[in-house]
């Protein structure tokens, strides 16, 4: 396999452990600071399984670790740029609404 193959599966791998709404919305929490499996349910307002089954996924593709305090486990981004990632992806959300956006009003103004 070429190196430039193992990274594109890497890159293929890491986007699909992040292909969920509620893995997304896990990973913005984290984003701002550690967080243990009962803090992100109360802020997702799912019940436990859902969150912790996700939180398995991540951890599974070494997206985040979990680090053992007393009885629960913190949970925290193995790698603070995917903050940068998550960033750069609402820019481009953005980018798209604007060009949607401007996109409809050319339309109303032709009518």
């Amino acid at each position: 396999m070429h190196h430039y193959q193992s990274i594109q599966l890497f890159k293929s791998d890491f986007f699909k452990a992040l292909a969920h709404p509620m893995r997304i919305r896990i990973l913005e929490e984290l984003s701002e600071g550690n967080k243990n499996v009962n803090e992100l349910q109360s802020i997702l307002g799912s019940e436990g399984s859902a969150v912790s089954q996700q939180l398995s996924v991540l951890r599974h593709k070494n997206v985040v670790y979990g680090i053992k305090e007393g009885t629960t486990v913190v949970y925290s981004l193995r790698d603070p740029l995917i903050k940068d990632l998550l960033a750069v992806a609402k820019q481009i959300f953005d980018n798209h609404l604007v060009d949607a956006i401007s996109l409809l009003e050319g339309i109303r103004k032709e009518q």
